[in-house]
């Protein structure tokens, strides 16, 4: 083989112990620096907390240490600025930051790589990116959140029918409604707090699979970089990759729910529901019926939760079948995490401003109310005078029935007529019609009686509090 062709892999960190030039469609296949290369501040973070390690092993001068800190600092600037210029050998973020770092300082930035892996590099790399995306998603949820306590907040005396099935189940709050998904978004967020604090793990220092053996200082590389914690097994470090699958169901069961209150708000935004309408800031027309306006901000969250379930079921089976230790399946990870990285902090902000601005129609919604979803109230009603419930449900069944067979309201039919049903009931059987009443008797805790109500909205908001 020529020189000429040999030389074909000398920029490759991997380069040397090839002699053959590698297909271009493999370079190509091989490459990741497409996908990798928005971690581009995390890999300038690791090496530079890397280089101080290696200075203080004495591979590095202070001098060299300092001259390689001052020529990342420099790389991160063009990144910042826009100037970084990408070269045709660099197969990813790492291979690019580095064969960079030694055009500015030469032979020391070649000594960087000294007992480090692109192994335990580019997890290191992953852990940071993670860490601090999931903080900005979990400050995108919160505000979410928040916003739809404060919507409970305001909308406290607005009634609406509750469904099960999706048939017409009982009264309830409106605010009772938005806090059911609040709830949700909560765990959601407890969820992803609890993904953030597991990828805060640092397995830089793991070297390919056997470790260091260079006594790097573990302890400085964490303080260096904030990591709460060192990975324990240098084999399982370079190959774990369950704080990855982790965020991504977490995100999956993220996007469920806000794709469940997308689902209703399709429905109650429909002519056929009326309860309300989206802001023309997250609605659209057709291109064929002027009068149309089409809830499509809804329908894209519940679209592209199928989208995120599939990168999460994804990266499971390229985890489920792996030899222990790295292998360049995992090269898959990142385009898994980035995707749906930035489909849930898009839905997310979404959400928040279909929240904000809808437009609440309070007469629909009370429109909607019917004297027969109180039947659980007229068997309630017999409760409290010492009826057993089974007994009681059987009787308010019966009263139904007649109604129907009646073609009449529930709440039309006469004190004497119910009295063939049961003689327990009085006069004082008028005070069931009332949905204000029929609301607040739910005042247990969660339950969608104003204090309930109340008091769920208090405890959000202090969860809330940083």
């Amino acid at each position: 083989m020529s020189e000429t062709s040999g030389s074909t892999e000398a920029g490759k960190l991997w380069g040397g112990r090839f002699v053959g030039a590698t297909d271009p469609l493999m370079s190509r296949f091989n490459a990741s620096l497409g996908v990798d290369r928005r971690m581009w501040h995390a890999d300038l973070q690791g090496s530079s907390a890397y280089a101080l390690a290696l200075s203080l092993t004495g591979i590095l001068t202070q001098a060299e240490a300092q001259a390689i800190r001052v020529a990342l600092t420099q790389i991160e600037k063009e990144w910042e600025q826009g100037k970084f210029e990408v070269k045709e050998n660099d197969e990813d973020i790492h291979t690019a930051n580095e064969r960079r770092l030694k055009e500015l300082i030469g032979e020391a930035g070649g000594k960087l790589h000294t007992g480090r892996s692109r192994n335990d590099q580019v997890v290191t790399d992953v852990r940071i990116w993670l860490r601090e995306s999931l903080s900005h998603l979990l400050a995108l949820l919160h505000t979410l959140v928040r916003s739809i306590a404060q919507r409970a907040h305001a909308e406290m005396d607005v009634l609406c029918p509750g469904y099960t099935h999706l048939q017409r189940a009982q009264p309830i709050r409106w605010s009772h409604w938005l806090l059911s998904h609040a709830t949700a978004l909560l765990r959601d967020a407890e969820r992803l707090a609890q993904a953030r604090a597991r990828t805060n793990v640092l397995p830089l220092g793991s070297g390919a699979i056997a470790g260091n053996p260079l006594n790097i200082d573990r302890e400085v590389l964490r303080k260096e970089l904030n990591f709460d914690s060192i990975s324990l097994n240098s084999m399982d470090a370079t190959s774990d990759r369950d704080f990855i699958a982790e965020f991504l169901f977490a995100a999956s069961l993220t996007m469920t729910h806000l794709s469940r209150m997308a689902e209703d708000l399709v429905l109650y935004s429909s002519k056929e529901f009326g309860f309300v309408s989206l802001s023309d800031a997250y609605s659209t027309g057709s291109s064929l019926m002027p009068q149309k306006r089409n809830p499509d901000s809804l329908e894209l969250i519940r679209g592209k939760t199928g989208t995120v379930f599939g990168r999460c079921a994804g990266l499971m089976m390229t985890m489920k079948g792996l030899p222990t230790a790295y292998n360049k399946d995992l090269q898959e990870d990142k385009e898994a995490m980035f995707d749906v990285y930035d489909t849930l902090s898009a839905v997310v902000q979404i959400a928040t401003g279909v929240i904000s601005t809808l437009t609440v129609n309070k007469a629909a919604m009370r429109a909607a109310l019917s004297p027969d979803m109180l039947a659980t109230d007229l068997a309630y009603y017999l409760v409290r005078k010492g009826v057993a419930f089974r007994d009681a449900h059987n009787l308010a069944g019966r009263a139904v029935a007649e109604s129907e067979a009646k073609g009449c309201s529930l709440k039309d039919l006469s004190v004497d007529e119910l009295q063939t049903i049961s003689p327990l009931f009085g006069s004082d059987v008028c005070a069931v019609w009332d949905y204000e009443s029929s609301v607040e008797q739910y005042s247990a805790p969660g339950g969608t009686a104003r204090a309930s109500v109340a008091q769920q909205i208090e405890a959000i908001l202090t969860q809330l509090k940083p």
